[in-house]
């Protein structure tokens, strides 16, 4: 029996028993801010026990109150679809950072890329001030998505 979805499921258990936080910590990952179900800053153990109830029910597809083999099974492929999205994604980023195409990504090729500062530096100032830091954020949170 693979062990994937259940790490997964140990993953998003811990991640929903984490002690409150603030809202308003621009660290804050977006499974945290979508458990804080009011927008008050904080979560509470209510906003868990219904994260909770809500991961329970997308796992148990038929509804029965049950996660069966079948559904652990489709838990799983559904990791490995993501999986196997991730590696391609990370096989074009691997060739966009291979600028001289040998297949190999040296430091110089690596350092040289600055697409995401290159794109939220609007002025051109070769600085990121809060606000143009903030796009790139953006970026990064809405490619995960």
């Amino acid at each position: 029996m693979e062990l994937a979805p259940y790490a997964l499921i140990a993953a998003v258990a811990a991640a929903t028993t984490l002690p409150a936080f603030s809202a308003e910590a621009r660290t804050a990952p977006p499974i945290l801010q979508r458990l804080d179900a009011n927008n008050d800053g904080a979560v509470s153990r209510d906003e868990i026990v219904t994260g909770r109830a809500k991961l329970f029910a997308r796992i148990d597809v038929n509804g029965d109150g049950v996660i069966d083999e079948d559904e652990m099974e489709s838990l799983r492929d559904a990791i490995m679809d993501r999986a196997t999205a991730m590696q391609a994604r990370l096989g074009n980023r691997m060739r966009r950072l291979d600028t001289n195409g040998d297949g190999k990504v040296f430091r110089d090729e690596f350092r040289a890329r600055t697409l995401f500062f290159d794109l939220a530096d609007r002025d051109g100032d070769g600085k990121l001030s809060a606000s143009e830091f903030l796009v790139i954020r953006g970026i990064m949170l809405n490619r995960r998505g």
